[in-house]
């Protein structure tokens, strides 16, 4: 069993593996990639920068400084996470049971350009398998994306219903291991239904039409679960039951603890300032805190 888990290794979940590293818990940090910082082509307003950096030097930093003090880093896409009193973190490189567990991979992802998306959240249109996938039972659903989170999102589905379909939009599928779920690789052109989602309009491959028109087929579904890219702090969150703000953001205290005791959030998704110092701060919190929890869990339990 783990003390903590650090999902995310931008400057939010390094601040916190600093400072549990420094408390003798022993953090895991499972990275999943650069994230946010990619997009920053120079940073110049953080204390102690000589001259700027770009956000991709400031993240390899991060990463040196915490092996340096013996962090354990996994490369690896979290799944999901499921427990209440301790948790196990499912991840592509083995699942893993923890007392406590930091968010840290960002802000929440917007919804793909895909015409009907937005129009039918809450109508058929959800980001969470394990929270709807009760009112699908022997339903048709459907699961957009193409990574090992889709897969994930839609083996919880096929616990309810056997009628599954992963959708890629047009994008080559990346399933780490063989499944037994079906696979549509064609574009969508728009999420369908009057009052409720009735399926997707997805166009045909243009090159296999005779007159170099494509050629549109309307696909059934009583519910389409989003599932792009990998699985962020929010979707994670939301998944466990942690309660979100009306922006959308993982609802935390001052101590950084999420609704749920031992699972704490820091940096972008907790919204407000996205700036890099907000995150370092946050970061640092959550590791603090993350060390209190374990160390009163672990009195509690040595009484």
């Amino acid at each position: 069993m783990e003390d903590v888990i650090i999902i995310g290794a931008g400057p939010a979940g390094i601040s916190a593996a600093l400072y549990t590293a420094r408390s003798n818990l022993n953090p895991i940090v499972i990275n999943n990639g650069i994230g946010a910082l990619a997009k920053a082509e120079k940073i110049e307003n953080y204390y102690g920068l000589e001259e700027p950096i770009s956000g991709e030097e400031l993240y390899e930093r991060g990463l040196v400084q915490a092996k340096t003090l013996g962090v354990r880093i996994i490369e690896a896409q979290v799944l999901g996470i499921k427990g209440f009193d301790t948790f196990t973190v499912q991840t592509t490189a083995g699942d893993f049971d923890t007392v406590s567990v930091i968010l840290a991979t960002g802000s929440r992802r917007t919804a793909p350009s895909i015409p009907g998306i937005r129009e039918f959240e809450g109508k058929g249109v959800s980001y969470c398998a394990v929270c709807d996938a009760f009112f699908y039972r022997n339903r048709e659903v459907a699961v957009l994306g193409n990574s090992d989170f889709a897969l994930h999102e839609a083996e919880e589905l096929r616990n309810v219903t056997p009628a599954v379909t992963i959708y890629t939009d047009g994008k080559e599928p990346e399933f780490s291991r063989e499944h037994p779920i079906a696979v549509n690789t064609m574009k969508i052109q728009a999420i369908e239904g009057d009052d409720l989602v009735s399926g997707l309009r997805m166009e045909n491959d243009i090159h296999a039409q005779e007159d170099g028109v494509a050629e549109a087929s309307f696909y059934p579904a009583d519910g389409i679960f989003v599932a792009l890219g990998t699985a962020g702090s929010t979707e994670i969150a939301r998944q466990m039951g942690a309660e979100l703000t009306d922006k959308g953001n993982i609802k935390v205290n001052s101590e950084m603890e999420t609704t749920i005791p031992g699972l704490f959030a820091a940096g972008d998704c907790t919204g407000g300032l996205l700036q890099v110092s907000k995150a370092v701060y946050e970061g640092s919190m959550a590791g603090i805190s993350a060390g209190k929890y374990v160390r009163h869990k672990n009195d509690k339990q040595n009484r």
